[in-house]
């Protein structure tokens, strides 16, 4: 039978570690009076890749596992211990709950506030979602390339009203100034005319 490591082994023979989810070709046969309600346990034989020694494990439908027999031995492993743990304080909280009526009651309290805060945080959860889902990021794009365009245009409409008011100016200086050079010469036109009438009269004087 083709099938993956279940563990992490190393050979007691050569200590060659082998992982889990490695391949090999095995043989397969039925653990003979065990069982577990009813259902089969089954043996796998392997061989080691690198000195050939058998290596064999069979399953563990209790526990829903498999277990190591001989010519390896199982690496530890973290996630196994902590479901012993979890396995072991459930029946500890169990045996509590039928012996100690008190004990009991607490533990429900205990549990209806784990309920309580978890359903809290489940409603925070949602309403940042819902924030989330509001702020989508292609408006809020538009929204600031719209902002840039309008602070854009009015930086242009305060460029062409400041040229428009220097262009005023500059008109209304200009003419002042060529007012000024018109009442400057309208003295000396005066002046002229006068000298012009005296040269007349003098002329016509015998």
């Amino acid at each position: 039978v083709r099938m993956m490591l279940p563990f992490n082994i190393q050979c007691t023979a050569c200590s060659e570690f082998m992982y889990r989810g490695k391949k090999f070709n095995s043989k397969k046969e039925d653990v003979e009076g065990e069982d577990y309600l009813g259902i089969k346990k089954y043996r796998f034989y392997i061989k080691c890749v690198t000195c050939n020694q058998e290596i064999t494990f069979k399953t563990d439908p209790e526990n829903s596992d498999y277990a190591m027999e001989v010519g390896a031995t199982r690496n530890f492993e973290c996630w196994k211990d902590e479901e012993a743990k979890e396995k072991k304080f459930t029946n500890q909280r169990e045996s509590e709950d039928k012996n100690d009526p008190m004990k009991a009651l607490e533990n429900r309290t205990l549990d209806s506030k784990i309920e309580m805060d978890i359903l809290d945080a489940l409603d925070e959860i949602r309403a940042v979602n819902t924030r989330h889902e509001r702020l989508n990021p292609t408006n809020l794009i538009d929204k600031r390339k719209s902002d840039e365009r309008n602070e854009e245009d009015l930086k242009d409409e305060e460029i062409v009203k400041a040229v428009r008011f220097k262009s005023k100016k500059m008109t209304h200086k200009i003419l002042s100034d060529s007012d000024e050079e018109e009442r400057s010469k309208l003295p000396m036109k005066i002046e002229a005319k006068g000298e012009a009438s005296n040269a007349e009269g003098d002329d016509e004087r015998p």
